[in-house]
Order: structure tokens, then C-alpha cells, then sequence
């Protein structure tokens, strides 16, 4: 399958993408490797984090052919060709970013555009974004099931506040997946236990396969 397919495959079937944003490398490292572990399939990297390409080139050295490693924050086309070039295979951005989307579509890497109002939805999708990520989603799945009454064809994907509690109410506004960040990627504070990373990782998925079955 050719690695764009099978990279938003992965995104959808499972409907997660693990957001690493820490502040040290080899934390972002460590809690990648521990949620993987634990199932998960899309890990996004931010570029946030300290030394991110090169935990990208490391996680995808690891990990490359069976788990679709990402970049996130990423602002412009210099960013998106770095990320490329450290071997990201999904771009992310938290905002509109033309440029983004144009320098990933050319080496056919999919994209998720940050998005809040339904005009930055539709222009996002008119640039080709793949998955329109709704950036903050603090609003709520009532905001979501509104905006798809009209829009019902796009891939939507809230990031930030989404939980093991609160996921089913995600999916059922329609949602196609979700980010999720400190929940999973955190849960390692304050004492370095990765094990718990790899157990809020499974509990994750395991709550997002269960609020689509119902």
C-alpha cells in the first residue's frame, strides 16, 4: 500500500493520533516509545519539542514500517520540507497553513490543518488537507456536530481535552478521530514510570473502540 494510504488508514481506523509536546528530547522519545507500546499507531512529534526532528528520525529508525510518525506545529514550508526530510509521514499544523499543505501535497505526505471556524474548514480543505483538525477544541462536540451538519464530508479531528470520559461524545458528533496529548504522553510524571504511558495509551484506545462500537 502506498505509505500516504496506508498512513491515513492507520489515523482512522484507530482514530487517534498521540501528541508528544514535552520539553526535553529524550522524554518525548521515551513517552513515543511507551505509547507505541501500549497501541498506539500515529505518534505526532511538535516542533515545539526540543531536538523533535531528530526524535522523529530516531522513532521512525525504530518504528518507521509499522507506526506513522509525525510532525506537528508546523508553521511553514521550510518546517514542512525539514520534517519531510527527517522522514515524518503526517504534517500538522494548528492553524491554516498554505504553505504546509502545498510542500507536503507535492511529496505526498498527508496533512491535518488546524481549523476553527467553518470558513477555515472549507479553505483548508480547498488546499487539500486531508484532516481538518479542530484547534482549540475547548468548544465542544456540539460545536462539531453543527459545523458537520453542513460539511458532513469532512474529516474532522478536535485536539485538546479529549479523554477516555469524554471520547464517546466526540464520536457520536462525528468526528473522525481525535488528538490526544498529555493524557497519554504526561502520565510518566513526576516520577519516570513509562509504564503508565504505555497503560493510558491502551486505556485510550481501548475507550475509542468501544465509543465507536456503541
Amino acid at each position: 500500500m502506498h505509505r500516504k494510504l496506508r498512513t491515513l488508514n492507520q489515523i482512522v481506523e484507530d482514530g487517534t493520533i498521540a501528541i508528544v509536546r514535552l520539553d526535553d528530547a529524550d522524554e518525548a522519545f521515551r513517552a513515543s516509545e511507551a505509547a507505541i507500546a501500549g497501541g498506539i499507531r500515529a505518534i505526532e512529534v511538535t516542533l515545539s519539542t526540543p531536538g523533535a526532528l531528530k526524535v522523529i528520525e530516531r522513532l521512525v529508525e525504530q518504528h518507521g514500517s509499522e507506526v506513522s510518525i509525525g510532525a506537528g506545529t508546523v508553521l511553514d514550508a521550510p518546517s514542512a520540507y525539514a520534517s519531510i526530510s527527517a522522514g515524518a509521514s503526517f504534517l500538522v499544523s494548528p492553524h491554516l497553513s498554505r504553505e504546509m499543505i502545498r510542500t507536503a501535497n507535492r511529496y505526498q505526505v498527508p496533512t491535518v490543518s488546524g481549523a476553527y471556524s467553518p470558513t477555515e474548514i472549507v479553505e483548508s480543505v480547498e488546499e487539500g488537507a486531508d484532516i481538518v483538525k479542530l484547534f482549540p477544541a475547548e468548544i465542544g462536540p456540539d460545536y462539531v456536530r453543527a459545523v458537520l451538519a453542513p460539511l458532513a464530508h469532512v474529516a474532522l479531528m478536535p485536539a485538546g481535552g479529549v479523554s477516555t470520559q469524554n471520547a464517546k461524545t466526540w464520536f457520536d458528533a462525528g468526528v473522525a478521530a481525535v488528538g490526544v496529548g498529555s493524557a497519554i504522553t504526561k502520565a510518566a510524571r513526576p516520577d519516570g514510570d513509562y509504564s503508565r504511558v504505555t497503560a493510558a495509551a491502551t486505556a485510550f484506545l481501548t475507550a475509542v473502540r468501544e465509543a465507536r462500537l456503541t
